[in-house]
């Protein structure tokens, strides 16, 4: 390790793969780590992630997944277009967390960081602490394969082992986050699986750490899928072939306006597609799209924002 090191707020568990990283929402995480892996192949990738690899090969369940772009057939509904799809987020997540470093924000803020490697793979300012919140069995999962790679991150990592359903706020100002500083939050895939009270809880709580100059960047499904939607290929592949059930993850019910709610608390806040970002050559609109209803929002706090822009 540098002299940076990993503060690790947990206690480390045997060699022996967690449930909760094998089932459920935790293979959702070996599901874009393999994602990750494959893109990092790929001539001209939009995203490297070097411990994405690692991550899926450290887990039994996901032994016949691709390793290797050329081994997946064209048109292919998960490893190539929902892979480009977790390919092109990566990417743009990254740029919108580094945009805000290089403006001073020395604060980092993962929120339900799954096996992403930002703290070790993205080229952080001298100064910036990276605190990456989910559940004890990712992170002691994670942290194992970390470990073994003797992976030395690029800032300051702390993990802390919390459910973001309860309250989680303390156990990040324990871990040092200071709200009169400015922070740069993520919420990578999270939104998606909360239900919606817990969702705005989300949103008001880390308004309450945020100094103005803040950002925030989440991803969220614009309204219910249609019937026909939630049969498209991508949702029966994944249930079928990997054991991923993404309809029984997503959280029922009507999603909340949290852009709006964030507006009314002073960040000015964008919500786009991602078709608005993606090369055409490698994501474009389908019909009965499942990405259709995905958005990616991005805001910043500064008093009186109140301003929301809506694309469609």
């Amino acid at each position: 390790m540098t002299a940076l090191g990993t503060t690790t707020l947990d206690t480390l568990g045997t060699a022996r793969p967690d449930p909760g990283v094998e089932a459920g929402v935790g293979r959702t995480a070996l599901l874009v780590a393999n994602a990750r892996a494959l893109e990092a192949r790929r001539a001209e990738a939009l995203a490297v992630d070097p411990f994405a690899a690692h991550f899926v090969r450290a887990s039994p369940g996901c032994a016949d997944w691709p390793d290797d772009p050329a081994r997946v057939a064209p048109g292919d509904p998960v490893w190539e277009r929902l892979a480009a799809y977790f390919a092109l987020r990566t990417r743009v997540l990254d740029d919108h967390l580094l945009a805000a470093a290089a403006t001073g924000t020395r604060q980092v803020v993962l929120l339900g960081a799954g096996l992403d490697s930002r703290a070790h793979r993205l080229p952080w300012p001298a100064g910036t602490t990276v605190w990456e919140l989910d559940r004890p069995e990712v992170l002691r999962f994670k942290q194992r394969v970390l470990d073994g790679l003797d992976a030395a991150p690029t800032a300051d990592r702390r993990t802390v082992p919390v459910d973001l359903r309860d309250d989680w706020t303390g156990a990040l100002t324990a871990a040092g986050l200071d709200p009169a500083e400015p922070v740069a939050w993520l919420a990578e895939g999270l939104f998606l699986y909360l239900p919606a009270e817990s969702e705005l809880a989300v949103a008001t709580a880390l308004d309450g750490l945020s100094a103005p100059g803040s950002t925030l960047a989440y991803e969220v499904k614009n309204g219910l899928e249609s019937a026909t939607v939630r049969a498209a290929p991508v949702y029966a592949a994944a249930r079928e072939r990997l054991g991923v059930d993404l309809l029984s993850l997503f959280a029922p019910g009507p999603r909340p306006n949290t852009a709006a709610a964030l507006a009314a608390l002073d960040w000015a806040t964008t919500v786009r597609s991602p078709f608005d970002h993606a090369p055409a050559s490698r994501l474009r609109p389908e019909p009965h799209d499942a990405l259709a209803a995905n958005r990616w929002v991005t805001c910043t706090k500064h008093t009186g924002a109140r301003t929301v822009v809506r694309l469609p």
